[in-house]
Formats: structure tokens, C-alpha cells, sequence
């Protein structure tokens, strides 16, 4: 675990921090953002700039909450379900000062729980019934920083599912340690900016589509080629390539992974000034 904290935060020192997304592999692919469906944008936007010191940020029509390494994009209507039952369970952050934001929360009223025997990690409970897993290093060039997706497919599938996301994305396979249970090793890929954490699950869950975490976005160099990339890969995409009505400097693409993962490919997604 630490190994791969200590390699994101390389890729961090090379960057200009303004660029907040991590350089892209040689596949063309960055982290890029959580679409959140939610009751309240209002209130979602409180807790992720109050609560976890995000910057709103605009790229044209285009409203977004910024942090190192990914941005949150809200969308107000009503969920489906909450993200736990479906493929992606939660997402998580590193933060620089775990114990100053676990009291903020509380004094705060929010959910904050431990699952595990490390002091270190916790979840805090989002609006919507959105869990986000925390865990603090003191060594973090930022106040906080993306670090992972949670994925539960069936037990079965976890090596195809390492296997879909390196063949299509350049995500690097391997395990991680887990922070909540040191000694428990997790299947992952590894993308630039984020960590595809894979869990095992007893049963096949709910696609992701219409509940709270309603899609992941992947930021890709040169969208046109990459989609060609797909297509000779047989790969469909559930929407063509086209430009956003939000913003001219923004092509967007969609498409859904064999276990229900809607995934959004985007390019252009920061603003232009970053």
C-alpha cells in the first residue's frame, strides 16, 4: 500500500498542481470524475466543499467540485437507490489531516464509522446514503487527494474484471493492501489519479445507471481515436463520441462495462484556465 501512495504522490511532483488531473498512460487514460444523481445539489455541494474542501469550478455551463486527482459533478434529481447494492459500492480520498476532519464531521452530525481495526481509515456518510472511505497520511502535498472506486462483482469474476479494465483502459493489475484491514491484500487496477479496488460479491449487484453514484468518468487523450480503439476491440459504446452542450471544448462518450458500470469517457473535462 504504501509503495503505490508513494508512486501517486511522484505522479503528483510532476505535474503543475493546477492541473489537479494526474498525466495520462500510454493508453490515453486518466482519472477524470464521479456523476453523482442527488436530491439536493444544494446540499451536496456543502458537504464537498464545507465538509472535504473542494473548489467549485466551472468550465463553461459546466458546474463542477474539484479535488487533486478528479472532479465531482452533481446532477439534482431523484436516485434510484443508494450506491451499497450496486457494482460500485463507494469511492475514496486521502486526507492530510485524518483526525481535524473526523471531528469536523462529527460536530457536524454527520455518519462517520469504522469497519475496520486500523484508527486510520474510516467512511463518512454523503447526502443520498453516499459513503466515501477516508483514510489519513500526514505526508500528502495536498489537504486531500482521490484515491480509489470500490467494485463488487461475483467472486468468479474478479480476474476478467482486472483483466476488461487493462485491456481497454491500460490499468495495470495487481493488490493492495487494505487500509482498514492491514494484512488484507485487494485485486485492483492501477489508472493515473485512482486505484480500481475489486471485492468479492456473494451475488451479481445492481448496474450503476440512475442510482446515486449513477456513473465513473475516465478523461482520454484524443476521444475520436480512442473510440476507433474500441470499436476494433469490439467494444460498443452505449452514445457515440459527440460534443457536451455544456461546454465547446468538451467531447463526451459512453459506455457500460460487462458487470454494469456506466463509464463516461470524456476530453476537455477541466477548465480551459486549468
Amino acid at each position: 500500500m504504501k509503495t503505490r501512495v508513494l508512486s501517486a504522490l511522484a505522479a503528483w511532483a510532476a505535474l503543475p498542481l493546477a492541473a489537479q488531473l494526474v498525466a495520462p498512460n500510454v493508453a490515453g487514460v486518466t482519472m477524470g470524475h464521479v456523476h453523482l444523481y442527488v436530491k439536493s445539489v444544494d446540499a451536496q455541494t456543502r458537504f464537498w466543499t464545507d465538509m472535504f474542501g473542494g473548489k467549485l469550478v466551472t468550465n463553461e455551463k459546466l458546474s463542477m467540485i474539484q479535488f487533486p486527482g478528479v472532479f465531482i459533478i452533481l446532477r439534482e434529481m431523484e436516485p434510484s437507490g443508494p450506491p451499497a447494492g450496486s457494482i460500485v459500492d463507494h469511492f475514496g480520498f486521502v486526507l492530510k489531516d485524518l483526525p481535524a476532519s473526523l471531528a469536523k464531521w462529527k460536530a457536524n452530525g454527520l455518519r462517520v464509522e469504522q469497519t475496520g481495526t486500523n484508527p486510520n481509515q474510516s467512511y463518512v456518510t454523503a447526502p443520498d446514503g453516499i459513503r466515501v472511505e477516508v483514510f489519513g497520511d500526514p505526508s500528502l502535498p495536498v489537504p486531500v487527494q482521490m484515491n480509489h472506486i470500490h467494485f463488487f462483482p461475483p467472486k468468479p469474476d474478479i480476474p476478467a474484471m482486472q483483466a476488461w479494465y487493462a485491456k481497454i483502459f491500460g490499468g495495470i493489475p495487481g493488490k493492495r493492501e487494505s487500509v482498514a484491514r492491514p494484512g488484507n491484500w485487494i485485486d485492483c487496477d492501477d489508472l493515473p489519479g485512482v486505484n480500481l479496488s475489486i471485492a468479492a460479491s456473494e451475488t451479481r449487484r445492481a448496474a450503476t445507471a440512475g442510482r446515486s453514484i449513477d456513473h465513473i468518468g475516465f478523461e482520454v487523450t484524443n476521444l475520436e481515436e480512442f473510440a476507433k480503439k474500441l470499436a476494433a476491440q469490439g467494444i460498443q459504446l452505449d452514445q457515440p463520441v459527440r460534443s457536451s452542450p455544456n461546454s465547446q471544448h468538451l467531447k463526451i462518450a459512453f459506455l457500460t462495462d460487462p458487470w454494469g458500470t456506466r463509464i463516461e469517457l470524456t476530453e476537455g473535462l477541466a477548465p480551459p484556465s486549468h
